[in-house]
């Protein structure tokens, strides 16, 4: 039997309370973190406008709706193909008040030697979207399909003028055909999707990737074809389109985008942005708007998305080495 006296009850019941505040503590959210800014800054390293500044733009309204702490505040710093305000976020203070909009260009500018560093310079917080890439085409042009714009190159290598940003996505998807399909394109660059739509527009290029959230109007105002849609499916957004699959091109891509923060964050505070992240992802408005523009909500937390990048990362290593993008 177990005895105690009153005066080692009164240890106990000490004890016990401790112990409980203890417990307390442990599973208190660690959500409210403490970070010393009122306004944190999410670097778009990408023009205004394009497909990146636009999701991020919206994500960053409905967390601060829903009263997220600190506020976020979309600044971009372009140039450099995505690189220039990625080095940023790279060389900022691990405080909770600078964050990173990432895609894959993290990864394939890394490939292409164009930076020195890849996603893993970062505290993954959330993946957030996934986008389906097009590949785009001139009013002008005389091809209305994939498989149209293929016959053409086949006949004309290395003329079709493909515009990409050079090591990010938009230039890694044309490599990917380049291999798929055996041709050749000449590939032009600029930077970001914002430029790449323009010199479409201008009909300074031939071809270039695009995504609904960037060129729906122009679309649908006929400035501008959409070839192909490298989902695994078509989208009734733009009917008629078939995918590359469907058009004999085995390729399939699109740009994922998240959210990260400067290695050697804490990780009380990069669970305070992933609740943060977690919470707008629900905001039904939010999904609604990016639904319409071919970009799908695709939420994953800390751990499953930097698990997701390392697989993405050796999946894209393979190809990177096939196609020859591999340079370092």
């Amino acid at each position: 039997m177990f005895k105690v006296s009153l005066k080692s009850g009164a240890a106990a019941l000490l004890a016990t309370a401790t112990i409980g505040l203890a417990s307390q503590a442990l599973t208190t959210p660690v959500h409210s973190a403490e970070i010393s800014c009122d306004t944190a800054k999410l670097i778009v390293p990408w023009k205004a406008g394009g497909g990146t500044d636009v999701v991020f733009r919206k994500f960053a309204e409905a967390a601060n709706k829903t009263g997220a702490k600190p506020q976020l505040q979309v600044i971009n710093i372009p140039g450099q193909g995505g690189n220039k305000g990625t080095k940023e976020a790279h060389r900022a203070k691990a405080d909770g008040c600078t964050l990173i909009a990432i895609h894959q260009s993290a990864i394939t500018s890394y490939f292409t030697g164009r930076i020195d560093f890849t996603w893993d310079a970062f505290e993954p917080v959330s993946l957030l979207t996934r986008t389906a890439s097009f590949v785009g085409a001139a009013s002008n042009t005389s091809y209305n399909s994939l498989e149209e714009l293929i016959a053409d190159a086949k006949k004309r290598p290395e003329e079709i003028t493909a515009g990409g940003t050079f090591g990010s996505v938009s230039q890694f998807l044309f490599l990917l055909i380049e291999d798929a399909a055996g041709v050749k394109f000449r590939h032009v660059s600029y930077d970001g999707t914002k430029e790449r739509i323009t010199a479409l527009l201008a009909k300074s290029i031939e071809i270039g990737e695009i995504n609904l959230t960037a060129a729906t109007k122009y679309l649908e105002a006929g400035d501008m074809k959409a070839l192909a849609v490298m989902g695994d499916k078509e989208m009734s957004e733009t009917p008629g389109v078939k995918t590359a699959r469907d058009q004999g091109i085995d390729v399939v891509f699109g740009v994922e985008r998240g959210v990260m923060l400067p290695k050697g964050t804490p990780a009380n505070i990069v669970a305070h942005y992933e609740a943060i992240f977690e919470k707008a992802a629900q905001d039904v408005s939010l999904n609604e708007s990016l639904n319409k523009t071919g970009t799908d909500i695709v939420y994953k937390n800390a751990t499953d998305y930097t698990n997701h990048m390392q697989t993405t990362y050796d999946k894209w290593l393979g190809i990177a080495k096939k196609i020859g993008a591999y340079k370092r």
